[in-house]
C-alpha cells in the first residue's frame, strides 16, 4: 500500500507549476508514495485591495504569503508546502523546517516588463508592489513615477499599456520563465547591480520536524542552491528584514569554488544605497551572510532601515 503526501500550496498558476516543477524528479525516486495536492488560500491572495503587501501581513498577524499554509502544516491538514522561497519570513513556525533547498534554481533576476529602462521616457509610469524594487528602480532611474501593483503574473502584466496606462512593469524573470510568458519587449537586470529578494527563484520546501515526510524526503535537494539561498537568507535575518525591507541579496558558487554574495540596501526614494560582496566556504553560508550584513550596517544600512521601519 502506497504512503500518501499532501502538499500544500497556493491556489495561483505559478505555485501548481512550482509543485509540479518539485514533484516531477520525484516521482521515479519514490514510486511508493502518492501524492495529493490542496489549495490553501493566503491573506495575500483573498485581500486584491490593500496596497501592500506589509499592511496585509499586519492584518494576517504573519506572512501575506505563507501565514494560513504553515498553520496547515502544524495542524497535519498537510505534509509539506512547497512556498516561493522569497514569500518565506527567515523564521520558519515553531515545530516545522526547511528541506535542503531543490535545485535548479530558476532565474534569481528581475525584469522589467513592455520597455527597457533607457527607452523609458523621463517620469515613465512603472508598476511594483515590492518595496525593494522600487527603492532600486528609483536609484537607478529617480525621475521615474513608481505604482503599486499586486496580483498575480498575468495580472500585473496586463496592466503595461492597460486601464493604468503604465510603461511597464517589474516582474521576477522565474514566475515569467516558469509560465513561459517572458514579453517580446524587457530587459533582464544584472544582478550585481539590481540584486533579487532573497530566495528568488528558489523553492521553499516545509515540512514538520520529525515527521514521516520529512524522513523520507531527506535525501532532497541540491546542497549548492542551499547554500546560496541560506546565505542569502541569513543576511536578512541579521538586518530583521522581510518583504517590505529593500535589501537585495544575491548568492552563487563560482568557478573558485567559493560560495560568493553581493547584497544591497537602498533607502525607498532611492537616494542612499550601500553595497557589500565577499566570498565564502559553501558549508557555512550562514557565516558569510552574517559577515556582509555586519558590513552593510557599518556602512550606513542601519540609518537607512531605521528610516524606513519609522511609523
Amino acid at each position: 500500500m502506497s504512503t500518501v503526501v499532501t502538499i500544500g500550496s497556493r491556489a495561483s498558476k505559478l505555485a501548481r507549476t512550482q509543485v509540479t516543477e518539485w514533484l516531477t524528479p520525484l516521482a521515479a525516486q519514490f514510486p511508493g508514495l502518492r501524492f495529493k495536492r490542496e489549495i490553501i488560500l493566503e491573506g495575500g491572495d483573498q485581500d486584491r485591495i490593500t496596497p501592500t503587501l506589509a499592511e496585509v501581513a499586519k492584518t494576517a498577524g504573519g506572512s501575506a504569503f505563507s501565514t494560513n499554509q504553515e498553520a496547515a502544516l502544524v495542524t497535519g491538514r498537510v505534509d509539506v508546502i512547497v512556498h516561493s522561497l522569497k514569500d518565506l519570513p527567515t523564521t520558519v513556525h515553531e515545530g516545522t523546517m526547511l528541506l535542503t533547498t531543490p535545485g535548479p534554481r530558476e532565474d534569481v533576476r528581475d525584469v522589467l516588463c513592455g520597455a527597457t529602462l533607457a527607452e523609458l521616457p523621463q517620469g515613465a509610469r512603472v508598476g511594483t508592489g515590492a518595496p525593494r524594487r522600487v527603492a532600486q528602480l528609483l536609484a537607478l532611474r529617480p525621475d521615474l513615477e513608481v505604482l503599486p501593483i499586486r496580483g498575480n503574473v498575468p495580472g500585473r502584466l496586463a496592466r503595461v499599456k492597460g486601464r493604468d496606462r503604465l510603461d511597464a512593469v517589474v516582474l521576477a524573470a522565474a514566475g515569467l520563465s516558469r509560465l513561459g510568458m517572458m514579453p517580446e519587449v524587457h530587459e533582464v537586470f544584472d544582478p550585481a547591480i539590481f540584486p533579487p529578494s532573497p530566495g528568488q527563484g528558489a523553492l521553499g520546501i516545509q515540512v514538520r520536524t520529525g515527521s514521516e515526510a520529512a524522513r523520507l524526503l531527506a535525501g532532497t535537494g541540491d546542497a549548492q542552491v542551499d547554500a546560496c539561498v541560506r546565505a542569502e537568507r541569513a543576511l536578512l535575518a541579521e538586518l530583521h528584514g522581510g518583504c517590505s525591507v529593500p535589501v537585495g541579496a544575491w548568492g552563487r558558487m563560482e568557478e573558485d569554488g567559493l560560495l560568493h554574495l553581493s547584497a544591497a540596501v537602498t533607502s525607498l526614494d532611492g537616494s542612499q544605497q550601500v553595497t557589500a560582496a565577499g566570498a565564502g566556504p559553501a558549508d557555512d553560508p550562514e557565516k558569510l551572510g552574517a559577515c556582509l550584513a555586519a558590513e552593510l550596517l557599518a556602512q550606513g544600512a542601519a540609518g537607512i532601515l531605521a528610516e524606513i521601519r519609522k511609523p
